[in-house]
């Protein structure tokens, strides 16, 4: 099958048969996406919580808020009906405890947490926080999200 990969701050949409894959989500935050029916699902790989928090805003994709938006935005266009979709998510570690203070691994998740609620896109599993980093692959097909890290093994949700 098929595997794709999702860069830093980068989103891909399919309609399965795929598998996404994104690498490196330390603080950052993999969401998955799918509509189970239109058979098509996402993969976005966000850095921060909130594009009106940044001063360049040039790449929405960056951001849990814009992000989100324009992943659902596009998944519309493919044909996908939003009271369908369906999400999982990873990452938002704390990785330098020196920085602790800035938090923005929880700020992430928090962020991600708070959009999806708004648009009413259910969370179906999320694999978040800790201190470890983690690469995901998304197998739009069957909606089972791998999370694989060096300390913690692989976790399928």
């Amino acid at each position: 099958m098929e595997k794709l990969i999702v860069g830093i701050a980068d989103l891909v949409i399919v309609h399965n048969p795929a598998v996404l894959v994104t690498i490196g989500l330390g603080s950052c935050v993999g969401i998955s996406l799918r509509d189970p029916v239109a058979r098509v699902g996402a993969l976005a790989h966000i850095v921060l919580p909130s594009i009106e928090e940044a001063k360049n805003k040039s790449n929405p994709l960056k951001f849990a808020d814009s992000g989100i938006e324009m992943a659902i935005r596009k998944m519309l266009e493919k044909g996908c009906l939003r009271g369908r979709i369906e999400s999982k998510i990873a990452g938002g570690a704390s990785m330098f405890s020196f920085a602790d203070n800035l938090n923005i691994g929880e700020k992430n998740v928090q962020a991600v947490v708070r959009k999806l609620g708004e648009m009413k896109i259910p969370i179906l599993a999320s694999d978040t926080g800790g201190n470890y980093g983690r690469t995901i692959e998304y197998d739009v097909g069957t909606g089972l999200l791998v999370v694989k890290s060096a300390f913690r093994g692989v976790k399928e949700i």
